[in-house]
């Protein structure tokens, strides 16, 4: 199974059961400052427990930093 997370695609034996999932996965050190799109929809943080990934989904993860 597959997702593509920032234009890149990603094999999964089985897919995390949720984004909440896959971002602990992905970014597990960066709490605060993330903003998540699923196939180019934001998805609030509340409803990543909630958000069941398919097979095949486009993911976009964006974080904030520091600078100017």
């Amino acid at each position: 199974m597959t997702l593509t997370i920032n234009h890149t695609k990603k094999t999964f034996d089985v897919l995390p059961e949720n984004l909440e999932a896959l971002m602990a996965m992905e970014i597990p050190e960066k709490k605060k400052g993330i903003a998540v799109a699923l196939n180019n929809r934001i998805v609030p943080r509340s409803s990543w427990p909630g958000t069941v990934l398919n097979n095949e989904d486009s993911i976009l993860i964006i974080t904030a930093t520091q600078g100017g």
